[in-house]
């Protein structure tokens, strides 16, 4: 059990340390991060249900989860090389094609649950 939660706490402090540093590094990640304090702020006001609250929470957090993950594969990418190569491009492309998609789930709830409160 100790040696559990001494990696939990090391699992943790990674994480914290990734974030920290992808909100220093990436407009893009600060950018979501804006976004959906706006979009919970809006969720919280609105009538809406707490699913529908729920899902609009979760969904803004698996954009962010998706961006910190993009970030990742960027910067493993450019460690390799900062030559450009066809398949960097194609990785980078598919992560920020990840994170568009994602995106458009949210912006999907969103539009539906919308459209519910007409």
């Amino acid at each position: 059990m100790i040696y559990f939660l001494k990696r939990l706490k090391y699992r943790c402090i990674w994480s914290w340390e990734g974030t920290v540093a992808t909100w220093r590094e990436e407009h893009s990640f600060r950018s979501w991060v804006w976004a959906n304090l706006i979009s919970g702020l809006a969720a919280m006001l609105l009538p809406l249900e707490t699913s529908e609250r729920a899902l609009i929470l979760a969904l803004g957090i698996l954009v962010l989860a998706a961006e910190l993950l993009n970030t990742g594969l960027e910067n493993a990418v450019d460690r390799i090389s900062k030559e450009q190569h066809p398949l960097a491009k194609k990785a980078k492309d598919a992560g920020s094609a990840g994170v568009a998609v994602t995106a458009i789930a949210a912006g999907v709830a969103w539009g539906v649950i919308l459209i519910g409160l007409l």
